[in-house]
């Protein structure tokens, strides 16, 4: 059976052009065959979870997956029977309730705030950046992207801003130092609501350390940059209404969310187990249904491709600074942070991953919205 499930890992991965042992920097080197059962019993959580354990090794696990998911090879290999069960759960019970969501907060975004400013920028936007209009860095892109948001809401001094999930406080800081906004925001992580408040100190901005749902009062704009791939396919109806609500007649919302090309009720399997349990990303079906009779679509932009690079940079500035984390965290949370960093990498590249910014306005932009690039 060993020698039969080698010889069907080979086979699939030629297929794509990728060679166990070759000399390109995308080709897989195996340590231990023992991967190729693992991957036949278990799917894509066996292939991450042999990475991590060292039993295969590449240069350049971006490129591999950007090969492996433009070759549609998710749909050749079995999924993990615990997935299935997964699944099926999802499509009748809420998976992204207040207690479950608890779980990605405690698992990822508490690792310690030394170890997110270490890999990210001075904004702390762990979300795509813009690299566009000249950006080259990592600092200038981040930057662009805050501005972006903050033209498209045509923000105003002396405006109340709602923010959905706020991170550690970055766009917050932005819009009320550079245009004199009010914001008020709400996030269930404890330690980026600690580093918020600190860092907002003086500013007008209000910290909740609180769920979503919990979000009360008016305003005349809303934003919600990266915490919609946590709300979940039960939720993004009651999640628009909820903002709907709270804004005034004419409001504008920005939508800032990763996509993807098709429904889901879940996380691919490796992903989910280790780096964002619960978490699923819309698709714009869902999107389109969530809204309806609630929004106008103002702009509905996608610029997925940018991801890609953020990636490389947040895995550039991880690589740097390891040697500083190497005791807390140890060897394989570097071999599994990489791993999680570069195949989302290659899900961007490949096209398989979007990124979309959508403004939407309640009740419409009398004479039209304010085109912004």
């Amino acid at each position: 059976m060993a020698n039969d499930a080698n010889t069907w890992l080979t086979e699939l991965l030629l297929s794509v052009d990728l060679e166990i042992g070759g000399s390109r920097p995308c080709d897989p080197s195996v340590n231990d065959w023992a991967v190729a059962n693992r991957v036949l019993a278990q799917g894509t959580v066996g292939l991450g979870e042999a990475y991590v354990e060292g039993l295969w090794d590449c240069p350049a696990v971006d490129q591999l997956f950007d090969k492996v998911i433009s070759g549609k090879l998710y749909k050749k290999i079995r999924p993990d029977p615990r997935l299935l069960a997964r699944i099926a759960k999802a499509k009748f019970v809420n998976m992204q309730s207040r207690r479950n969501s608890l779980r990605v907060a405690k698992l990822h975004y508490n690792l310690g705030n030394d170890f997110y400013e270490a890999m990210l920028d001075p904004w702390m936007q762990y979300t795509c950046a813009y690299w566009q209009n000249g950006a080259t860095t990592l600092e200038a892109a981040q930057e662009a992207k805050l501005d972006l948001v903050c033209r498209k809401l045509d923000l105003k001094p002396g405006e109340r801003v709602l923010e959905l999930g706020c991170g550690w406080g970055g766009f917050a800081r932005f819009a009320s130092s550079r245009y004199g906004v009010e914001v008020v925001a709400y996030n269930i992580a404890t330690e980026q609501v600690a580093y918020a408040r600190e860092k907002c100190q003086g500013l007008p901005v209000e910290i909740h350390l609180a769920d979503y749902r919990d979000a009360v009062g008016t305003f005349d704009k809303a934003v919600s940059i990266g915490m919609c791939e946590h709300v979940g396919t039960r939720n993004y109806r009651a999640f628009l209404r909820l903002v709907h609500d709270r804004l005034r007649p004419g409001g504008l919302f920005l939508l800032h969310t990763i996509a993807g090309n098709h429904v889901a009720h879940h996380m691919e399997a490796w992903l989910d187990k280790y780096i964002f349990p619960g978490s699923v990303l819309p698709a714009p079906t869902n999107l389109g249904a969530a809204m309806d009779n609630l929004f106008v679509v103002e702009d509905w932009h996608n610029f997925g491709v940018d991801y890609d690079k953020t990636l490389m940079a947040w895995h550039e500035r991880f690589v740097k600074a390891w040697p500083n984390f190497r005791d807390r965290f140890g060897e394989p949370f570097f071999r599994m942070w990489s791993y999680y960093l570069l195949c989302c990498a290659g899900t961007f590249r490949s096209r398989h991953n979007q990124l979309f910014q959508i403004t939407l306005s309640k009740g419409g932009v009398r004479g039209g919205w304010k085109p912004a690039r």
